[in-house]
């Protein structure tokens, strides 16, 4: 399981930017944002190993859809 990183650390990354505001509920939305990125990247990881026949989820399969996964996030 991964670990959390800590508030404090999280807000004074995010406040690196003076331009930007960041609102109250940041820190939790950058958090929940981040798990939503990795519940999809699992995802995306499994149906590739299936369509390999393979019954674990192995590093090339991760590799292979993350390209397509940052892509689609950034965009």
């Amino acid at each position: 399981m991964l670990k959390r990183v800590p508030k404090a650390t999280l807000k004074s990354l995010m406040k690196k930017k003076d331009n930007i505001r960041i609102g109250t509920a940041a820190d939790a939305m950058v958090e929940l944002n981040v798990l939503l990125f990795l519940h999809s990247l699992a995802e995306e990881a499994r149906t590739k190993a299936f369509e390999e026949k393979s019954a674990t989820i192995k590093a090339h399969h991760v590799k292979a859809v993350s390209k397509k996964l940052l892509k689609q996030a950034r965009g």
